[in-house]
């Protein structure tokens, strides 16, 4: 594959293809899993720390790649991490995780894009953002909504708001998505020499 000119190897890709597929399964698996610690038990689960990471590769790979070789990274990530869902998590799960998956990416893709001609930390932590905001809507929707276990009605005394489970968990989730969105631009920014802009951009002032 080329790229502007530059030949894209397999084993370029693999790496990326690889921590996505990594990333998803392990999300899937830990998001059912609250955090019994501190009494986070209702409002928290393990997946909403390493979910995050799927940002991370994704805005590497763009920049370093551009746009259309991380769309190809995403697309296999989602075909390999469905499947291992399927075996890791329950359907419904996997059907929930690889949508959200899906649209989440994209959009970050999509936002990255258009913004990595500006200062260096806005493209990553907009396409983050956003991304995530979708991401979370989605999959928690798809995965619980409707669901007994998951829908019983809890109260958040400091606010005194009563919910189901499963749109306390999202706000959460979303919460400490942001919060590593904030500190994954600590390793891209650190990446940023090491992996050097798309060969489409070379010569601009693009990240």
């Amino acid at each position: 594959m080329k790229i502007a000119g530059t030949e894209v190897t397999a084993s370029q890709l693999a790496i990326p293809v690889a921590a996505m597929i990594a990333v998803v399964a392990a999300s899937n698996v830990l998001v059912q899993y609250p955090v019994q610690q501190f009494g986070l038990s209702e409002v928290l689960t393990w997946g909403a720390f390493t979910y995050p990471v799927a940002f991370l590769v994704n805005d590497l790979t763009n920049r370093r790649f551009g746009p259309s070789v991380a769309r190809r990274v995403v697309y296999a990530g989602f075909a390999l991490a469905v499947v291992l869902s399927i075996w890791l998590a329950t359907p419904r799960i996997a059907l929930a995780s690889g949508t959200a998956f899906l649209v989440g990416q994209l959009l970050d893709i999509s936002v990255f894009n258009r913004l990595r001609r500006m200062s260096w930390w806005q493209a990553p932590l907009a396409g983050s953002f956003l991304g995530s905001a979708l991401d979370t809507a989605l999959f928690f929707t798809l995965a619980f909504a409707g669901d007994a276990d998951m829908s019983f009605p809890v109260t958040y005394h400091l606010t005194g708001i009563t919910v189901p489970l499963w749109v306390g968990l999202a706000f959460f989730d979303f919460t400490v998505k942001m919060a590593c969105a904030l500190l994954a631009l600590v390793p891209y920014g650190a990446l940023m020499g090491w992996l050097k802009p798309w060969g489409g951009m070379q010569g601009s002032p693009a990240r």
